[in-house]
């Protein structure tokens, strides 16, 4: 049987889970009560059926970092060099998928079986999982573009189905039809009628076959991702795809542009559990490190609840009291709160939508903004200072940048710090000070193998990221 290539799917902004997800920090770097975020766990489930092969990850740009640091937490992860596509800018799933599909022809050979695997799932039984993945990778061995049914569990209005048809080889269906989300009677006929599943959004197809099909049903974004695959100067890892050609590219899910419309098209039945988390309440029914109260309250964090009854309350440093409340989603971050009724909690989203109107801050960052170097914490912001809290990474090195309007001033917390400034270079100790002045070109790097801290005070009269002049970066920011 053909080599099966496993390929990550990770980014997108998870606005129905804010404030814990945002688009500078998604829904697949979220923890679960295990310590563990989905991206890992994806991840970890990939690497159990890759049989020893590479595991390819399509993510955006300014994700990279985050990712390669995800993966090196994970033992596997760590001892392999593991393939990036990285993306300049969203354009769904269909392009991603096909420039990946690309990618495993010119590496492996056209026979190679892609496991398309979206990074914010949780999947629990990860033996069943695995035997699944191998009843798909069969029927994809035989042409067959395969995705994964979840049984319904209640007639749920927020998925698309897929009606089931005749039976094939391997335990797989042929599929039927795929249809939109319904509402809630024609939801509860499915689910009552036994012939449909919720579409998973995980496929399995040789690489041959999918550019094919794509041939016959999206022939526009065929072409232009041959375009943008072409265009690549450096193939060797991470594969960066030119803005220009890669932002003329439809934005389209291999759902609208292939499998409604392809030929051969199975679906496999998982038998493992499933939850895509796509909302307050997905979490709440699945994820509180502990069994409800006798209230039903799910409780990570500290609470006091007193006449409250089945909320999820998930705090971070802060206690949270809730006083004669019931059905509701309380998540406390450092900088925002919600609050929500839990069966509304799909409207978090609109949250995200005016914040972004307003172009607030929170609709992208949180208050602990991670780079590639290591992450800072705003502590104050006024409008004379900005106060942060660095953490550079063991190697980390901050880009060689002047402000023209403001001025900083660096205390090392704990560990020792290489400084540049201007044109002198020094180490800068534990309880040591130094002075950034306006317009004068510097840089801070952690010479050491342990994290060094830092607190960072700014003085001026404008304090945002576009005051950053970058002449080098070892992260391609420059």
């Amino acid at each position: 049987m053909s080599k099966l290539v496993p390929v990550i799917l990770s980014g997108g902004a998870g606005t129905r889970l804010w404030p814990v997800s945002r688009s500078a920090y998604p829904k697949p770097f979220m923890r679960m009560a295990d310590g563990q975020s989905l991206l890992y766990k994806t991840l970890d489930r990939a690497l159990r059926v890759a049989d020893g092969g590479p595991v390819l990850t399509v993510t955006g740009r300014d994700y990279y970092f985050l990712t390669r640091d995800e993966y090196a937490r994970h033992p596997r992860g760590a001892a392999q060099s593991l393939p990036f596509l990285l993306e300049p800018v969203g354009r769904n799933t269909a392009p991603a998928i096909g420039l990946a599909a690309m990618h495993a022809m010119e590496h492996i050979g056209a026979a190679a079986i892609l496991l398309v695997l979206p990074a914010d799932h949780l999947i629990g039984d990860v033996d069943a999982f695995a035997a699944d993945v191998r009843r798909a990778q069969a029927l994809a061995q035989d042409g067959f573009l395969v995705t994964f049914g979840i049984k319904p569990t209640a007639p749920e209005t927020g998925f698309g189905y897929i009606r089931m048809g005749a039976v094939l080889a391997h335990g797989g269906r042929e599929i039927g039809a795929f249809v939109e989300k319904p509402d809630r009677a024609t939801a509860e006929k499915y689910l009552a009628s036994g012939d449909y599943a919720w579409n998973s959004g995980m496929f399995c197809f040789r690489a041959d076959a999918l550019l094919d099909a794509m041939q016959t049903t999206c022939p526009d974004v065929l072409t232009t991702a041959r375009v943008c695959y072409a265009a690549v100067r450096e193939r060797a890892s991470p594969v960066e795809f030119d803005k220009d050609t890669f932002a003329a590219l439809p934005d389209i899910s291999i759902d609208y542009a292939v499998m409604e419309r392809a030929g051969r098209r199975a679906v496999v039945a998982a038998s493992f559990d499933w939850n895509d988390i796509g909302s307050w309440k997905a979490v709440s029914e699945i994820e509180a490190g502990a069994a409800p109260d006798a209230s039903g309250n799910r409780v990570q964090g500290m609470a006091v609840t007193i006449d409250t009854e089945n909320c999820y309350i998930q705090g971070g440093k802060r206690l949270i009291a809730a006083v004669g409340v019931k059905d509701l989603v309380i998540v406390d971050t450092a900088d925002a709160v919600l609050v929500a009724d839990r069966e509304r909690a799909q409207q978090v989203k609109q949250v995200v939508e005016q914040l972004r109107a307003a172009d607030h801050a929170a609709a992208r960052f949180h208050q602990t903004v991670h780079r590639p170097w290591g992450s800072f914490t705003v502590l104050e912001d006024e409008t004379d200072c900005k106060v942060k809290r660095l953490t550079v990474k063991p190697g980390g090195i901050l880009s060689l940048q002047k402000h023209h309007r403001r001025s900083e001033h660096w205390t090392v917390v704990d560990g020792t710090a290489r400084v540049r400034i201007g044109d002198r270079e020094f180490l800068l100790q534990r309880n040591e000070s130094t002075f950034i002045p306006m317009d004068t070109l510097h840089r801070l790097e952690n010479p050491t193998d342990k994290d060094i801290h830092l607190i960072e005070v700014q003085c001026g009269d404008y304090f945002g990221e576009d005051d950053i002049v970058r002449l080098e970066d070892v992260y391609g920011r420059a």
